[in-house]
């Protein structure tokens, strides 16, 4: 059995890997993508970090290939679809750097705080200008967490250390949780306002991209700090440059950037913000612990054939009939959450029709990872999607009704949250095609894809033409449209199908109009099928 290594591992990694004399280890670091072509279909195994491009082609020369092992969170630098399609595990060590990723943001806040990378710089140039670089104390501060999960859970308890108060926003947190952890949950206007510093700790996913923009930062108080050890893209680039070149806001650290590396970024001509280039991972424990643990993970699929921290393979074999229904459930998890109010309780997927009498389980998991893969982003999968579910207090119920009352086979999903319940309704047509056929009390039927609007207004004349009126002038154009209502002259439901995104300006514009009572923009056009293996 042999075992490819192109990108640095630790020593110990590497001793696990080549303690069992059954697994012969080649380590080839760095090596051109033309030459792993050339010998990639000799080997069973593949282990990479960030550096090697496991791309299709790759995939499809390695003949002998069972598994790809990815060092690291992301899996960006693989192609999973490919993998999938030639029945090729990927695995990934998703929480092996959370603590290196907490005390790199602690490094931040503090460096900030104190000055010192210009501190730094002016003995160097053989100053000495105490009165210049006079910082502040953590110490009675406020500390806003945007994205409370594992990795704002660690640096909010760091933060309880140096006495510093904490407030977040994560609408997917449960009270419990943030009374555990000692933050006090408020809307994000809210945690801009009163922060003294801000961390981001949310994942980048549709809903969370430019999260932070310039009406969030003018709410900052002029002496506030933020730092973003996440995802780039969450914070609006150019309103933070904006916001740090006039002074609006006192400081930033980055340590991620929408594009990287960020060369030519206007950010890195100011003089009040800290730059690093990604290195919230890099610790020599975390860089320890993510070889081990691929190390581990690879050896026990290669030589007992069991699967952990996998990507891309479902808990149980799928039945071709149940196939579409996963593609379904997931759009449809995503769909709903988006409706959702507040920390989610309960997630519950009624199978009603035909497909009742199958094995539905990985149904249930996919609608869970379409509700994940907006809560938390894109590392959600089918394999961690249920232990994720529990960590967040989230109950997962699932129903099964042999009959349905107009199609053949229909899903129901409801998510319950703070006393709120959202209903998503859809089916799947024989070519494979997922549609929307109703959203809580209303009915309609419409194909499951793209982008939407959704509003809820009063069922009177002249509706259609107003938002159809807006958009025009807005430049977004309607792809397609439904309309459901529960009774005439009652309360009535528009979905339209866009081509650009309905940003959150021209929501608030809809929301304003006489006679609406609530518009949301809907993002799924990350979203495609899925490809699942079998094992």
């Amino acid at each position: 059995m042999k075992l490819l290594v192109t990108d640095e591992l630790s020593k110990k990694g590497l001793e696990m890997l080549t303690r069992d004399s059954g697994v012969l280890v080649d380590v080839r670091p760095k090596i051109p993508h033309e030459d792993l072509l050339k010998i990639i279909g000799e080997y069973d195994g593949l282990i990479v970090r960030s550096g090697t491009k496991v791309t299709a082609e790759v995939v499809d020369a390695g003949k002998k290939l069972r598994v790809i092992g990815r060092a690291g969170v992301g899996v960006d630098n693989v192609d999973v679809d490919a993998a999938t399609r030639h029945g090729v595990l990927v695995m990934n060590t998703p929480s092996a750097n959370i603590i290196s990723a907490a005390e790199h943001t602690m490094a931040m806040m503090l460096t900030l705080a104190r000055n010192i990378p210009w501190a730094d710089a002016s003995v160097k140039a053989g100053k000495w200008e105490r009165s210049k670089f006079t910082g502040v104390e953590l110490l009675g501060k406020t500390l806003g967490i945007v994205g409370i999960g594992r990795v704002g859970g660690e640096v909010a308890k760091r933060a309880k250390s140096f006495q510093m108060k904490l407030v977040g926003y994560d609408p997917f947190i449960s009270q419990e949780m943030a009374v555990k952890l000692g933050v006090r949950i408020l809307p994000l206007e809210k945690v801009m306002e009163e922060a003294d510093f801000v961390t981001i700790h949310a994942p980048l996913t549709p809903t969370t991209h430019h999260l932070i923009g310039k009406a969030q930062l003018e709410m900052l108080k002029p002496s506030a700090l933020i730092i973003n050890c996440a995802r780039g893209g969450i914070i609006d680039e150019d309103a933070l440059y904006e916001a740090l070149k006039s002074g609006r806001i006192a400081g930033a650290a980055l340590d991620v950037f929408e594009t990287e590396p960020p060369k030519g970024s206007k950010l890195m001509t100011l003089e009040n913000l800290v730059a690093t280039p990604h290195l919230g991972a890099s610790t020599k424990e975390a860089q320890e612990k993510v070889s081990i643990e691929m190390a581990e993970h690879v050896k026990m699929f290669l030589v007992d054939n069991k699967i952990t921290n996998a990507v891309n393979v479902p808990i149980s074999r799928v039945d071709p009939k149940v196939a579409p229904f996963m593609s379904l459930a997931e759009r449809m998890g995503a769909f709903c959450v988006q409706l959702s109010e507040g920390p989610i309780k309960k997630i519950e997927v009624e199978c009603h029709g035909e497909i009742a009498n199958l094995d539905t389980r990985m149904v249930t998991v996919s609608a869970l990872v379409g509700v994940l893969s907006i809560m938390v982003g894109e590392n959600t999968n089918i394999i961690n999607a249920s232990s994720i579910a529990r960590e967040k207090g989230i109950q997962v119920v699932e129903a099964k009704v042999d009959e349905s009352s107009h199609y053949t086979n229909m899903l129901v999903v409801r998510i319950s949250s703070n006393g709120n319940k959202a209903e998503v309704r859809g089916t799947v047509f024989p070519s494979d095609l997922c549609r929307i056929i109703g959203v809580d009390e209303f009915d309609l039927d419409m194909p499951l894809e793209g982008d939407f609007l959704l509003t809820k207004h009063d069922d009177m004349p002249g509706m259609i033409g107003k938002i159809g009126t807006l958009l025009g002038q807005r430049g977004i154009n309607i792809a397609r449209m439904g309309v459901g209502r529960a009774d005439k002259g009652g309360k009535a439901l528009m979905l339209i199908s866009v081509d650009q995104e309905v940003g959150k300006k021209v929501v608030e514009e809809l929301k304003a109009l006489p006679n609406f009572k609530d518009a949301r923009s809907l993002i799924l056009s990350h979203m495609r099928n899925r490809e699942y293996m079998n094992i």
